[in-house]
C-alpha cells in the first residue's frame, strides 16, 4: 500500500510540476520576462528584413509575387511576405532574444502585440532618398520608400504609443531603455537601380552613405543606445549579378568581381563612419554586423554548412541559375527545389532560411559582429 502511495503522490506532484511550467511558458508568450536582456527590438533594412510590409505595395521590380506560394514554405509553410522560403536574419536575432516575430509597421493591427518591437523595413528600400531616382529617370517600378520614410514610419509609432512626446532625447528614454535597434543592410537596391545608367558606383556610395548616416544619427540623437548594422552582402554570388554581368567578371570564389567589390567598398565607407558615430555617442554601443565576410566564408567551404548549391536559385526557372528576372519564383512557370536547406540561394536575389540561420549564427554567436554581440549583451545587462 505504501509504494502504491508512494507512486501516486510522485505522478502527482510530477503533473503539478508539468502543469506549472505550461502555464508559466503561456504567462512568458504574453508577458516580456524580465531575465530576458531585451524587452523589444526596432528594425529597419530593405527585402532582407522586410517580415510584410511590402504586401500593400509595389515591392522590389520582378519580386512582386511574395505573396504567393512557394514563399515561406518551410517555416511558416504559408507566405507571409517575406522573400525566402522560411525565417530571416532578424527572425533568428528574436528568437535569441526569446522574443516574439516582429509585426510589420504596415500591418500591425493584424500581426498581433506591437509592445514586443515592430519592422520597419520594406522591400525594395534605398538609402538615397526616392526622389533621387525619379530626377535621375531611374524611378520604373521602384517602391518609393527609402530608409528616410522608415524612419518617419518610426516617429509615427512611437507617438502613437505616447513615447517621445517632447522635443529632449530624455523624452524617448521608455522608447529605448530595454530596446535593441536592429538596422539590416540597406543600399543594395541603389545600386542595383543605377545599373547602366551614367552614374559613378562612386557617387551611388557617397550618397547612399551620407543618408544612412543621417538616419543613424538621428536614432541616436532619439536615444538609441544598443543598435547592430548589418554591412552588404556579398552581392556578387547573387544569381541576378551574375547574370547581368559577363562571364569574364568572377573572382577566386566564382562571383561577380567587381560586384563584391562594390559592395566590399560600401561597407569600409560605412564602418569608417561608424567609428565616428561611437565618437559622437560614447554612451551607446553600436555593433558592425560583417555580411561580406560571412557570406564569403560560407562561399569557401558550403559542404561545411550543409550546402550543396552555391550558385543557383531553388526557386525559379531558367539556366544556368535557374533564375529568369521576367520569370522569378512565385509566377506560375517558376517552382522551387525539393530541399531548400541545401541551397544558399532561394529566388536569385534572396537567401534560403538556411543561409539566413548560418549568418544569423555567425552574428549572435561567432566573431563576425564587431564589437561582439556577447559584449553588446553584456553590457545591457550590467545596466539592468
Amino acid at each position: 500500500m505504501a509504494f502504491y502511495f508512494t507512486s501516486f503522490f510522485i505522478i502527482t506532484i510530477t503533473a503539478i510540476f508539468i502543469l506549472a511550467c505550461s502555464a508559466s511558458a503561456a504567462t512568458d508568450q504574453r508577458n516580456p520576462n524580465p531575465r530576458r536582456p531585451f524587452k523589444k527590438i526596432y528594425a529597419f533594412g530593405d527585402s532582407f528584413t522586410d517580415t510584410g510590409n511590402t504586401k500593400s505595395i509595389t515591392g522590389p521590380s520582378g519580386f512582386g509575387h511574395v505573396s504567393n506560394p512557394p514563399y515561406g514554405s518551410t517555416f511558416f509553410h504559408r507566405p507571409t511576405n517575406r522573400y525566402s522560403d522560411g525565417r530571416l536574419v532578424i527572425d533568428f536575432v528574436a528568437e535569441a532574444l526569446s522574443l516574439p516575430y516582429l509585426p510589420p509597421y504596415r500591418n500591425i493591427k493584424a500581426a498581433g502585440n506591437a509592445s514586443f518591437g515592430v519592422n520597419f523595413a520594406v522591400g525594395g528600400s534605398t538609402a538615397i532618398n526616392h526622389a533621387f531616382f525619379v530626377k535621375n529617370n531611374l524611378s520604373l517600378d521602384i517602391t518609393p520608400e527609402s530608409i528616410q520614410t522608415q524612419f518617419l514610419w518610426f516617429n509615427k509609432f512611437l507617438e502613437s504609443q505616447g513615447y517621445c512626446t517632447g522635443e529632449a532625447a530624455s523624452d524617448c528614454k521608455e522608447a529605448f531603455d530595454d530596446a535593441l535597434v536592429w538596422v539590416g543592410e540597406i543600399g543594395i537596391n541603389d545600386y542595383a537601380y543605377c545599373i547602366g545608367s551614367s552614374i559613378p558606383d562612386d557617387t551611388i556610395q557617397k550618397l547612399a552613405i551620407t543618408t544612412f548616416t543621417e538616419f543613424l544619427q538621428s536614432l541616436l540623437k532619439k536615444g538609441a543606445k544598443y543598435v547592430v548594422v548589418q554591412g552588404l552582402p556579398l552581392t556578387g554570388c547573387l544569381p541576378l549579378a551574375m547574370v547581368l554581368f559577363p562571364e569574364d567578371d568572377r573572382d577566386d570564389i566564382g562571383c561577380v568581381k567587381s560586384v563584391n567589390k562594390q559592395s566590399y567598398n560600401h561597407n569600409a565607407a560605412l564602418q569608417a563612419k561608424l567609428q565616428g558615430l561611437r565618437r559622437q555617442f560614447p554612451h551607446a554601443i553600436i555593433t558592425y554586423a560583417d555580411y561580406w565576410t560571412a557570406y564569403r566564408t560560407v562561399m569557401e567551404n558550403p559542404s561545411r554548412y550543409g550546402f550543396k548549391e552555391s550558385f543557383k536559385a531553388c526557386c525559379g526557372t531558367g539556366e544556368p541559375y535557374n533564375f529568369d528576372i521576367l520569370n522569378t519564383c512565385g509566377t506560375p512557370s517558376a517552382k522551387a527545389c525539393p530541399n531548400p536547406s541545401q541551397y544558399i540561394n532561394w529566388d536569385g536575389v534572396h537567401l534560403t532560411e538556411a543561409m539566413y540561420k548560418v549568418v544569423s549564427n555567425m552574428f549572435l554567436n561567432g566573431t563576425l559582429t564587431h564589437p561582439p554581440f556577447s559584449y553588446l549583451l553584456d553590457r545591457k545587462k550590467q545596466v539592468g
